[in-house]
């Protein structure tokens, strides 16, 4: 068992020092004993690929077009950066990945502000203006946000060319929704969401640590974790989650 775990560390380690990209897909979290893959037994086995796809070999969480109707694709993105090419490409593969070609919603989770500032309406519109590029290519239907008070919503919706239909509210930090927030929201008819997710998902150093407990000396401090999506499959008619899952997508920086 030993020289098999140390097969596998060596294994993991080549591959991400010839790597750029890693993609992964934690396949259906509503049914975890899916969540197994076997590794190469060797690096010689395939081509060392620039680009890394950990995921489940069968296409698990694919919608068929005859069941597409009855269910609803919801997606919350959380981004480690307001770069429109990672909203862009995280959209694609959470299509991809679902074989659908639009997602029903999308709800964006940008990058915090920095240390002591506080988020303003110049900090979220590189997001927004990415987000409403995907409606407009009709790969999005609805685009929401998450912890906008008020003021900051009433500012976003003013701003953009497409508007928010929803805003999630963290009843960690607001036990009660504001009356203010609420009354804004009736008024323009943005759906009021709760959550209890963390600020930030995932951290890039937590990544880092991950990859680094899997490979031991390899040397990640180059990886850069890009975006974190989490999807989930609605009946519609049910109420019912019928998938759930993660999608995570990390770049190492050029040399």
């Amino acid at each position: 068992m030993e020289s098999q775990n140390t097969s596998v560390n060596v294994n993991a380690k080549t591959l991400l020092n010839h790597a750029k990209t890693l993609k992964l897909h934690t396949g259906n979290l509503v049914n975890r004993s899916r969540l197994k893959k076997k590794c190469p037994s060797s690096p010689s086995e395939e081509e060392l690929p620039d680009t890394l796809d950990c995921s489940i070999p069968q296409a698990t969480d694919a919608i068929t077009p005859e069941e597409r109707e009855e269910l609803k694709v919801s997606v919350k993105l959380f981004l480690c950066e307001s770069d429109q090419s990672s909203i862009r490409d995280a959209v694609e593969m959470a299509c991809q990945t679902l074989a659908v070609s639009q997602l029903d919603s999308v709800i964006i989770a940008p990058p915090g502000p920095l240390e002591g500032d506080s988020q303003t309406l110049s900090h979220l519109q590189p997001a927004w203006e990415g987000l409403e590029a995907l409606v407009r290519s009709q790969r999005i239907a609805a685009i929401g946000t998450s912890d906008l008070d008020k003021d900051l919503l009433e500012q976003l919706y003013n701003w953009a060319q497409v508007k928010p239909s929803s805003n999630q509210v963290n009843l960690a930090s607001c036990c009660v929704m504001p009356p203010d927030l609420t009354a804004f929201a009736k008024e323009f008819d943005i759906q009021l969401l709760t959550h209890n997710d963390p600020k930030e998902l995932m951290s890039a150093a937590t990544f880092q640590e991950a990859v680094q407990e899997s490979t031991q000396d390899l040397q990640v401090a180059d990886w850069r974790l890009e975006w974190v999506l989490r999807y989930s499959i609605i009946v519609k008619s049910r109420g019912i989650i019928k998938a759930k899952g993660y999608l995570v997508n990390a770049r190492k920086a050029s040399p």
